[in-house]
């Protein structure tokens, strides 16, 4: 087939970063089509990036019949409306996390890809395609590490974006769901396993703004999984150096660090402060060549006719892990799967 004509709704930070991608960075696909509640957002983007379709609807993005496929990067709780309004009018869907901000809406997606199983569907888990993780998965996978014993994850927000984090507090689905998602995805992918039990702490350490949700701003998890491996998450939104995420596999053999240091990049700064490596500052520039590479996938998959690797069970599994750590944070009991 020649490109995969492709329509993106939702124009939020992370929405205009893949409409870029597809606009330029994405080979066998043209940016046909963009939709966005925000009128006068979408017309700047459609001049600057030369999209020919410009929506405030997206029932009339679905209708474009010069639309192949649709990339959704709208509000969390139109994923699941969104995905199955798309695959019924026959267009593949590459949607980003969450699957649907309840396990319920996550079964409701499943029905949909279930129905159109001619069609690809791609959940947004973007870690997998970072370089490094791959690079890591691959020693994993071939035994260079022995059996993992510890998955150790974290992500953690700049307590400079804090208004940010406090103001989502009434809709993000707490602390786990909100930020451990991608952490989750990793420790079922490296250890290829599922959890069998779970404990949750954490608290209010700096903003108890977000007790009024049952959240934390600091908040942590242990899990044991069915093949035995320890699995510790830690989320955190006070990051007094910038945007960090860290990984750490221990096997019986040998220990994968990613990202131990978050740095920018390469380069190390000596002055009145002394030496030190610049931090990243956000998701958007720390995954940067993981959100190209995961629509790449995507677009691949159209063209070879076959299906991607993450698939809709992935976010229904993981949201329901999300949600059961979320249940023993706030009861302080060790629950089972």
């Amino acid at each position: 087939m020649g490109k995969v004509r492709i329509g993106s709704v939702g124009l939020g930070r992370l929405g205009l970063q893949h409409a870029e991608n597809i606009a330029g960075r994405i080979q066998n696909a043209e940016l046909i089509a963009i939709c966005d509640v925000d009128k006068p957002k979408v017309e700047e983007t459609a001049r600057r990036l030369g999209v020919k379709h410009q929506f405030t609807s997206f029932d009339d993005l679905v209708a474009c019949k010069d639309v192949d496929a649709i990339v959704v990067v709208s509000p969390s709780a139109l994923h699941t409306g969104q995905i199955a309004a798309a695959m019924k009018a026959g267009k593949h869907v590459f949607s980003e996390k969450p699957l649907g901000v309840t396990v319920a809406e996550c079964k409701e997606a499943e029905k949909a890809v279930e129905a159109h199983p001619d069609l690809v569907f791609m959940l947004g888990f973007m870690r997998r395609f970072d370089e490094s993780y791959k690079y890591a998965h691959d020693k994993v996978v071939a035994g260079e590490i022995g059996k993992p014993v510890l998955f150790r994850s974290y992500s953690q927000d700049p307590e400079k974006f804090i208004q940010g984090s406090i103001a989502f507090a009434p809709h993000s689905g707490g602390e786990f769901l909100d930020m451990s998602v991608h952490d989750i995805d990793l420790a079922r992918w490296f250890t290829g396993s599922e959890p069998e039990t779970v404990y949750a702490i954490g608290g209010c350490y700096a903003h108890p703004e977000f007790a009024a949700y049952k959240d934390g701003d600091n908040v942590s998890c242990l899990m044991k999984f069915k093949n035995d491996c320890m699995v510790f998450l830690f989320a955190g939104r006070t990051a007094p150096h910038g945007y960090n995420v860290e990984t750490e596999i221990i096997g019986t053999k040998g220990i994968l660090r990613i990202a131990s240091i978050p740095q920018k990049n390469l380069v190390e700064v000596l002055d009145s402060h002394g030496v030190r490596r610049e931090c990243s500052e956000n998701f958007l520039e720390r995954f940067a060549t993981a959100y190209v590479n995961e629509v790449q996938e995507f677009v691949n998959c159209i063209v070879e006719k076959r299906k991607p690797t993450v698939t809709v069970y992935d976010g229904t599994k993981v949201s329901e892990i999300a949600y059961t750590c979320k249940a023993a944070f706030e009861s302080g009991e060790l629950l089972k799967f």
